[in-house]
């Protein structure tokens, strides 16, 4: 592995000279820039300074007293050279703050030499084997359940599939308490999630793809656990995976199930999107309600979104009831045809295969809309803007959130 060349950026001068000690310890860092200094817009002559060094990765403090100034400097160095944070790993918001940010790594304040030299190598892994565009990277889609036995296992892994079909390759993790998705798709896995979380820190794109379980068409199955057990994971741990996931697939589809604790939170702090899959009856919008509140969604936010399964109509009941009882908009509606999905399910043969059926058809047009998502608009709104403002209320209701079912 060939000496990077490394910047460091802190606004304390201790810190700076720990940080250059580790870096000249792996044998395979030079300091070639240091500046007591955090610049916060790309404009900032300390930038210039920085570029005007060649730096092959730019260290940034994060200290947990003045995150944002940490943040900052990251999103203005991103895109240009390749950023770690460091910073403490007992701060989760910040380490998904800075992953957000640009940051490639996010490692430990008291890092040793050891694990700054394996970023090193990950990095140099990543500029010998693939582009670091993020427009680029994959897009996290996590799958949530409003509350037991409305389906959403059946949903992430039918959405998974039909995103496979158009926009592979997809990968689908499996982060239920008790994993069934290996179930569904009728496979064996010989690995599974914890083991890849055993040996995140050693991870390349190899280790991550023998981890993985091929399946039906071609998708890719991170599988989940097999006896129910609290899933104890280090937040930095589970960010650098994902990381890694979405370097590697266009799409990962998340089956969070039920699970509510700082796992799924910080998994669906990390997604595009998070479909919370509820079915048309008060006590599944009433459980809606409080997943929406304990994910900690902004109001109005659309990265939350309902995806009503079993949906048939029900008169008296309308989709606005249906959002204001549940805090967010609905995204989606999946047909209720339970007498072909639920011998789907006990065969292992996932009904989006079965092409002639209208809920194939709803999962095959979900995946068109989600191919469609950006992090900043809905699927159809470019589509649909020119429209949108003569529409009544529930027609744009309609067209914002389309459905493949008819509005009768």
């Amino acid at each position: 592995m060939r000496t990077f060349r490394v910047a460091l950026l802190s606004r304390n001068e201790e810190r700076l000279s720990l940080l250059k000690s580790r870096v000249e310890a792996t044998l395979a860092g030079e300091v070639v820039f240091r500046r007591e200094a955090l610049p916060a817009i790309a404009a900032d002559p300390v930038i210039r300074h920085l570029h005007q060094s060649r730096p092959d990765v730019v260290l940034v403090d994060v200290d947990s007293g003045e995150a944002d100034a940490g943040i900052a400097a990251i999103e203005a160095l991103a895109g240009t050279v390749a950023v770690f944070a460091v910073g403490a790993l007992h701060q989760p918001q910040a380490i998904i703050r800075a992953m957000r940010a640009g940051a490639c790594e996010y490692l430990d304040r008291e890092l040793a030499s050891g694990t700054l030299l394996e970023a090193f190598a990950r990095l140099h892994a990543s500029l010998h084997g693939r582009k670091s565009d993020a427009s680029r990277r994959g897009k996290l889609i996590s799958v949530v359940s409003a509350k037991g036995g409305c389906g959403a296992t059946t949903v992430a892994v039918n959405t998974a599939l039909a995103l496979q079909k158009q926009h592979a390759p997809v990968a689908l993790v499996d982060l239920a308490p008790l994993g069934h998705v290996s179930l569904h798709l009728n496979v064996r896995p010989q690995f599974a999630l914890l083991d890849a979380l055993s040996n995140v820190h050693r991870m390349d794109a190899s280790l991550l793809e023998g981890f993985m379980t091929e399946t039906a068409g071609g998708l890719r199955l991170l599988a989940g656990l097999i006896a129910p057990s609290p899933l104890e994971v280090e937040t930095s741990d589970l960010v650098l995976l994902f990381d890694l996931l979405l370097d590697r697939y266009k799409y990962v589809v998340v089956d969070a199930s039920n699970r509510m604790d700082k796992v799924s939170r910080t998994i669906c702090d990390l997604s595009q999107l998070v479909l919370l899959v509820v079915q048309a009856d008060v006590s599944s919008l009433w459980s809606a309600g409080r997943v929406w509140e304990f994910l900690g969604s902004e109001p109005n936010s659309p990265r939350v979104q309902l995806l009503v399964n079993r949906y048939r109509k029900i008169a008296g009941f309308s989709d606005e009831d249906a959002e204001a009882a549940a805090n967010c908009r609905i995204f989606w509606k999946i047909p209720n045809q339970f007498n072909a999905v639920g011998p789907a399910i006990d065969r292992g043969s996932p009904v989006v295969s079965q092409t002639n059926s209208e809920i194939a058809r709803s999962f095959t047009e979900l995946a068109d809309a989600l191919g469609r998502l950006n992090s900043h608009a809905s699927p159809n709104q470019d589509a649909d803007r020119d429209k949108e403002k003569a529409r009544k209320p529930l027609d744009r209701l309609i067209s914002l959130n389309p459905s493949p079912i008819r509005q009768t």
